[in-house]
């Protein structure tokens, strides 16, 4: 087969599976989506596995370690002042708007996204419908307190020098509100990640490699109540086999022409 007819054959496959996809979609009034670093890779924000990501080097401090050694806590400072620039400077892209389409057509149930970044919101979507799992980069947390403070504040204080900053409430140790590794993920956020997952009629899996829990059960939870599964990520997922729909492509291509066909 010459490569022009394989090319064809790949675009034809491509066109099948989107009109499949949007035929569920079109049955479908309380979607569910997952969505991981693929979403935010395409508005610039490196994810943990790719080539030259900032994570293999210098990967990130695990939560114990963040809490255990002050040398950690100067590490994670240091990593996260490349990644709060690419944060601040990204926007969103065509996938978040297209899911945003969604939820204004009323189909969308709600959002349960992987990334700590805060495109969904700014792309549109009503905050009360976006549950993020790991956390938000936008804000402060103490590790000891909980009380939440401006980063934009605290990104301050570690321009000017600080190296350690500690809660001006309690003294404990600072860092933005995300999980960090080997950190639990807050009870209340994954219990209503699950009760979205329970009450949706398709689940659809955007930018996700599906490795990490408990973000990967959530979908295996739906096919065990034998709700339809769609997967649009440029790398294989271990759910493959299992899905209604699986298009390896870039999920800004995808998600529009999904839409379109609606």
């Amino acid at each position: 087969m010459s490569e022009e007819q394989t090319c064809l054959t790949a675009t034809t496959n491509v066109q099948e599976k989107l009109k499949n996809a949007a035929e569920l979609m079109r049955e479908a009034t309380k979607i569910v989506a997952l969505t991981g670093a693929g979403i935010s890779t395409e508005s610039g924000i490196p994810d943990f596995r790719s080539p030259g990501s900032i994570w293999l080097a210098e990967p990130p401090v695990s939560y114990q370690d963040f809490i255990s050694k002050p040398e950690a806590r100067e590490q994670y400072w240091r990593s996260r002042r490349n990644l709060s620039a690419l944060v601040a400077a990204a926007r969103p892209n065509d996938a978040h708007r297209a899911l945003v389409a969604l939820e204004r057509r009323q189909k969308l149930l709600g959002v349960i996204t992987q990334n700590f970044d805060g495109l969904h919101q700014d792309a549109g979507h009503a905050p009360e419908n976006v549950i993020e799992l790991h956390g938000t980069a936008r804000e402060a947390a103490c590790t000891l307190c909980g009380a939440r403070s401006s980063i934009a504040d605290l990104q301050q204080r570690i321009y000017a020098g600080e190296i350690d900053p500690r809660c001006e409430l309690c003294g404990g140790f600072l860092k933005s509100a995300t999980i960090l590794f080997g950190q639990r993920l807050p009870v209340d956020v994954l219990a209503r990640a699950k009760e979205l997952t329970e009450q949706c009629d398709l689940f659809l899996v955007v930018g996700s490699s599906l490795k990490v829990n408990p973000a990967a059960m959530l979908p295996r939870k739906a096919l065990h109540n034998d709700i339809p599964l769609i997967i649009v990520n440029i790398q294989p997922t271990p759910l493959d086999a299992y899905a209604d729909v699986v298009i390896q492509e870039k999920v800004g291509d995808v998600l529009p022409a999904l839409v379109a066909l609606l």
